[in-house]
């Protein structure tokens, strides 16, 4: 039974390989390059489902797998064929320093039920070779490995090896590569070679499909490890990391860390892939130290000769150019003493005035009382491109600031710089325009002070302006990667509602086949049934309309959303919320209590962003419950108006309330008392709120259970 059900699960998942490649016609394409060190149809098998994952997660790309043999990866990557790489340690380790490649998630492998980020290889040898019982044993006997460059099925043999004085190359009657793991495992049970060496867990997978059963193997050099169940006979190195190229741009590199960390173990392409996910990137410095030990790429050159070389040859010769540089400084010094003395009184002022306008990157301009600029900086040329013969001397009003950012011309009598030297106070303008000598403009932050002289009397002022436009950029790019931690945020609470949904699709479906099937038997039979089989077509649309509206609602919740705000009633969003989690309501025995009030006015929203606060908090209410009597569960949503200026929206279970020390960190990110949570909601939460000029808190004065409040302000002016 588990083996059919393993076969309709591969057709169903080359199906969806299929369908993939197909749907990503036209889109940009993006290869990961994988090590096919099982053969190519087994990459293709165990990788593709990933790519496909990646194309569904990330939909403006389409993703696919490029299997490529030991001798294939160093091409791919030289020429930029491939966008990401996933290999192993070893073959990393080489392209990082020879091509500048970078990883961004290490491979979590699934042994026997438990994640493992780590693996080492084996040394083996068939049972029945009763004269090769230890390491010691090889010296003299025929050896197979898998490539030069396999760090599991070559690289940390021979490091165990050399440990014990052996050298594969040397010491052996024979060293063979076999390609692949599969290969050297054949060679060792047909008695080709005496000894194999493969990583670990390949031994334990070809036992498991019937390729080799677990006594026909005797394991040399075996040792034990708890984090790792398979057999092993060298130390352990972090597992297979997934890299980015160097041409491969950041900001896809970053949505393929973001996505692969996500995944969850239950993910079809984790599970047709063997592994249990992704972790954020180890250490590979035990991988750099085992190459730097067989001196092997990119450690095979000769050691540098360096300066300690060269001080140990010549230290006599070198002790002698040090006194004669320590003389010759002493003298340099006593002149340039000397001369810094005559020019000291001509040189005092001219260095503290540059030092102070060319010591700083921000921008810096003085102006006289009638607005022309007396003096500028080095920066001012930097940033907006006018130079001191553009402004000295001339109105520095209207040639740099002479715009408002909404096209409107800036007068001069408005002018903050003017008015700093008439009023006699300084002023701060946090956002303000400022326009270069091409044309363009720039946004910026600035400060006007006033000068004065000795007397006190006000000269003029000082201007001292930073260019925010990379702050501006900066904070743009923030809003954008909260929208997209929250359509993430969404998916996976839709990932987890999915078999509710499932069950909530069926039964207007089944209502829908069973009513056409009786419509078929009507009119299959004699007689005039046209007012029965008109009630069965109702019953059909009835149930066709209700299936409809709960993919919609799904579409909906799930789709990203436009960054624009519309006047939207909350109530009508608590009841669609409530629709969309009825299958995990009902399941869980939740009495729902609504209690709306219908006179609050409309507020200004993304509706979608307000859909997901209100989820996360009923989600985290029903969890919360399900430690107390179904007979005592109560779901309570109500809304009020706050005053008129803004909605009141609370959710309110009746579970066992929250201890003190989660309450003090209840909306820091990755902080949750769930064991599978994580801890994401209430921050993506609280930061939509804050972004709708609304506040989200935890009310501790309920007397039972957990209330959550958020209010949004009310707007009626503010347009569609």
């Amino acid at each position: 039974m588990a083996e059919t059900f393993r076969h309709v699960l591969r057709f169903l998942l080359l199906s969806a390989v299929t369908s993939s490649t197909v749907a990503g016609a036209g889109l940009p394409e993006v290869s990961i390059g994988v090590l096919s060190h099982r053969g190519d149809e087994a990459t293709l098998r165990n990788w593709s489902p990933t790519a496909d994952y990646l194309s569904r997660v990330i939909p403006e790309y389409h993703f696919s797998i490029v299997p490529l043999d030991f001798r294939e990866i160093e091409p791919a990557v030289k020429n930029g064929s491939v966008d990401f790489l996933l290999v192993n340690p070893g073959i990393y380790v080489n392209m990082e320093v020879r091509y500048r490649i970078s990883r961004i998630v290490t491979l979590n492998n699934l042994i026997n039920g438990r994640p493992s980020n780590i693996f080492g290889g084996v040394i083996f040898t068939r049972a029945d070779r009763r004269e090769i019982q230890s390491l010691e044993d090889i010296r003299g006997k025929t050896l197979m490995a898998v490539d030069k460059t396999s760090l599991g099925g070559f690289q940390m043999a021979w490091k165990e090896l050399r440990n014990i004085g052996i050298n594969p190359y040397r010491d052996t009657a024979m060293l063979r590569f076999g390609g692949t793991h599969d290969a050297v495992v054949r060679a060792v049970q047909r008695g080709e070679v005496d000894v194999g060496t493969v990583r670990t867990g390949i031994l334990e997978l070809m036992s498991e499909d019937g390729s080799a059963s677990s006594g026909e193997f005797r394991i040399l050099g075996q040792k034990r490890n708890p984090k790792q169940p398979f057999s092993h006979s060298t130390r352990l190195y972090p597992e297979w990391p997934f890299s980015k190229l160097q041409h491969t741009p950041s900001q896809l590199a970053r949505r393929v860390a973001v996505a692969l960390l996500q995944m969850s173990p239950l993910e079809p392409a984790a599970q047709w892939g063997e592994y249990a996910g992704w972790t954020t990137p180890l250490e590979y410095q035990p991988v750099h130290d085992l190459l730097r030990d067989l001196h092997l790429p990119p450690y095979d050159q000769p050691a540098r000769f360096t300066l300690t070389d060269a001080i140990e040859k010549y230290w006599y010769w070198l002790l002698t150019a040090l006194a004669f540089l320590v003389l010759m400084i002493i003298m340099t010094s006593w002149v340039a003493r000397l001369n810094r003395a005559l020019k000291k009184s001509k040189s005092m002022l001219e260095h503290q005035h540059n030092l102070i306008l060319d010591s700083v990157a921000d921008g810096i301009y003085g102006v006289d009382l009638q607005g022309n600029a007396t003096f500028i900086n080095k920066a001012v040329t930097e940033i907006s491109g006018w130079r001191a013969k553009d402004l000295i001397g001339k109105n520095q009003h209207y040639i740099l600031h002479h715009t408002r950012m909404d096209g409107s011309i800036n007068p001069g009598s408005e002018c903050p710089v003017y008015l700093t030297f008439q009023e006699g106070k300084p002023r701060y303008v946090e956002e303000d325009l400022f326009w270069k000598k091409d044309g363009s403009s720039f946004p910026v932050e600035y400060s006007s002070t006033p000068i004065r002289d000795e007397e006190g009397v006000i000269k003029g002022s000082v201007v001292v302006f930073r260019d925010i436009s990379a702050r501006k950029r900066a904070a743009e790019a923030d809003r954008q990667y909260q929208m997209e931690l929250a359509h993430v945020a969404r998916l996976s609470t839709m990932g987890e509602m999915a078999s509710g949904m499932a069950h909530e699709l069926n039964q207007p479906l089944t209502a829908i086949a069973t009513s056409a099937d009786a419509c078929t038997r009507l009119l299959e039979s004699e007689g005039d049934h046209t007012d029965r089989v008109l009630d069965v077509l109702e019953t059909i649309s009835t149930q066709a309309r209700r299936a409809g509206g709960i993919i919609q609602q799904l579409r909906q919740f799930v789709r990203k959303e436009e960054p624009r705000h519309t006047q939207v009633n909350i109530n009508r969003l608590v009841e669609e919320v409530l629709m969309l989690m009825e299958p995990e309501i009902r399941k869980a025995h939740i009495r729902v209590v609504l209690d709306l009030d219908n006179e609050i006015p409309l507020v200004q929203a993304q509706q979608i962003q307000i859909d997901q606060v209100i989820l996360n908090l009923a989600r985290n209410s029903i969890e919360a419950m399900l430690d107390v009597p179904a007979e005592n569960r109560i779901l309570t949503l109500r809304t009020r108006s706050g005053g008129g200026n803004a909605v009141i929206t609370s959710v309110e279970d009746s579970g066992p309330g929250l201890n003190e020390e989660i309450r003090d960190k209840l909306f820091d990110p990755f902080v949750t008392s769930k064991p599978q949570g994580m801890g994401l909601g209430l921050s993506i939460s609280m930061g939509i709120i804050a972004a709708h000029n609304g506040n989200l808190y935890c009310d501790g004065s309920s007397p039972r259970g957990t209330v959550f409040r958020f209010t949004l302000p009310v707007n009626q002016n503010r347009d569609e």
